[in-house]
């Protein structure tokens, strides 16, 4: 029974590892170790609780996971002690985008709040309908389509995305 278990949940993570990896790396703005991180975590998570994620849609389920590792990574206090710093005493490597990315997204969704780029991620780069993407984020269907419509706005402003003339976004 438990071997089933582990083979299916092995299953699970080779086909969709990497759709999870290219969702974190959105969410991260682009750090690819974070996402590793986030990633890994997540799957934890995920074969924990197998049995329930199996039952429904287990790719929402990690996905869900994923939003929620990636706001609690945010919560953390060292995260934003580290994010004060006046000057970084070393810098990182260098993180080699993957050639599947646009490097200019990924900066642009870095400038916006970590749940506003979650549902602008959810909502745009894997087409979920609003009621999934607020399902995905525990948040109201509201929320999802204000958090999007800002998020919007503030991307086609980083991007300079001309707009139609008389719209007024």
């Amino acid at each position: 029974m438990s071997r089933d278990r582990d083979r299916e949940f092995a299953d699970f993570v080779r086909t969709h590892r990497g759709g999870l990896m290219t969702t974190a790396r959105l969410l991260t703005a682009g750090d690819g170790h974070l996402a590793e991180d986030l990633v890994q975590t997540a799957l934890v998570r995920v074969y924990l609780a197998w049995s329930r994620a199996r039952s429904g849609n287990p790719v929402a389920y990690a996905r869900r996971t994923l939003v929620n590792c990636t706001a609690d990574h945010h919560r953390r206090g060292f995260t934003r002690r580290e994010h004060s710093a006046a000057a970084v005493p070393e810098t990182a490597a260098p993180v080699h985008a993957s050639d599947d990315l646009d490097a200019e997204l990924v900066a642009a969704l870095g400038s916006l709040p970590p749940r506003m780029r979650a549902a602008v991620v959810l909502r745009h780069v894997h087409d979920l309908s609003v009621d999934d993407t607020a399902h995905a984020l525990g948040c109201s269907v509201g929320t999802v389509k204000s958090q999007t419509a800002r998020g919007l706005d503030k991307l086609r402003a980083a991007l300079a995305v001309p707009t139609l003339e008389g719209d007024h976004r």
